[in-house]
């Protein structure tokens, strides 16, 4: 009786481990195979760069191969629905961006809940947005242009990448707590509507840093401004927008998510090896070059400026009116 009692307890003890069994073993032999990196957007730009920045860091660290796979249309919906209905291995991964938090009050017939089906990993970096003008408009400072903006009531065009971008949306922002009426001229992309500044069509662009700091440095364009409550060690004489406009805050951001329901122990991992990578000179250095400064974090942290951004953007995209294209 005492050997067959011996023998039940050892039964329990092992039922009871049972239920840690299949996670640790997940863990334990992820990855074992390719996996992809979803960025919504064309390559070459930002957000294809930062993707495959942490795609090449992770394929160092974990053994196995992790490409980037450019789905892009919709705004990065088109990506996200793919990540969104893929299996939550841990092989799917997606590029999460600013317009991510913009497009679930923009677009009403998605077919996913970005908040609901994308479980963050980490953020990887905050992105800031130059306030940039042609050298023929009569301001050389953000001040000098909102004074030079009210003298004008809607005679002044800026140019955005498009109806809802962040570019826009950064700039209603800024018409609503400033009180000036500028006149937004949409167009397919931030580099034809930075193109038609350089050349005075529009006078004045939100535009991302990667796109518009070798024309301010060329004498192009003028920098009056940043989006972000610092200042950037690429251009430290260019103040925040915060400097004049109290309150103001503009900052994309880029990180990295999972489909809901992808084991908590790969997200752990992915969260560790990615902050690893944030640590490094190679990968630092590479996000300050685009604009970026570098966050981390976990995957809750990330979670919380996720529905920030997207309760911040909803209300600005009601408030102005912004329909999707």
């Amino acid at each position: 009786m005492e050997i067959r009692r011996r023998s039940l307890a050892h039964l329990a003890v092992g039922a009871a481990a049972l239920p840690l069994v299949p996670g640790m073993a997940r863990a334990q032999a992820y990855p074992s195979r390719t996996a992809r990196i979803v960025v919504g957007f064309p390559a070459g730009g930002a957000t294809d760069i930062q993707g495959r920045l942490m795609a090449e860091w992770l394929t160092e660290r974990l053994g196995q191969q992790f490409i980037v796979e450019n789905k892009p249309g919709a705004s990065g919906n088109i990506g996200t629905e793919t990540v969104a209905k893929a299996a939550p291995d841990g092989y799917t991964l997606l590029q999460v961006v600013t317009p991510h938090a913009i497009n679930a009050a923009l677009y009403s017939n998605l077919g996913f809940d970005f908040m609901r089906d994308i479980a963050p990993v980490i953020c990887a970096a905050r992105l800031a947005y130059l306030v940039v003008v042609n050298p023929s408009v009569p301001a050389n400072t953000l001040p000098e242009l909102i004074a030079y903006a009210k003298a004008n009531p809607g005679k002044i065009n800026y140019g955005s990448a498009g109806q809802g971008t962040p570019q826009n949306i950064a700039c209603e922002l800024f018409k609503m707590m400033t009180g000036v009426n500028l006149v937004h001229v949409p167009y397919k992309g931030g580099a034809p509507a930075v193109a038609d500044l350089i050349s005075g069509h529009v006078q004045v662009v939100f535009a991302p840093l990667s796109e518009s700091i070798q024309q301010v440095k060329a004498g192009k364009l003028r920098a009056l401004a940043v989006t972000t409550r610092a200042r950037l060690d690429v251009l430290p004489d260019v103040p925040p927008v915060a400097d004049f406009v109290p309150g103001y805050e503009a900052s994309g951001f880029a990180g990295i998510g999972v489909p809901k329901g992808t084991p908590v122990e790969i997200i752990s991992l992915l969260n560790k090896e990615l902050n690893a990578g944030l640590a490094s000179e190679k990968i630092r250095t590479r996000i300050v070059e685009l604009g970026g400064t570098v966050v981390g974090g976990t995957p809750a942290e990330f979670g919380a400026i996720l529905a920030d951004a997207t309760e911040k953007w909803a209300k600005v995209i009601k408030a102005a009116g912004i329909k999707a294209e």
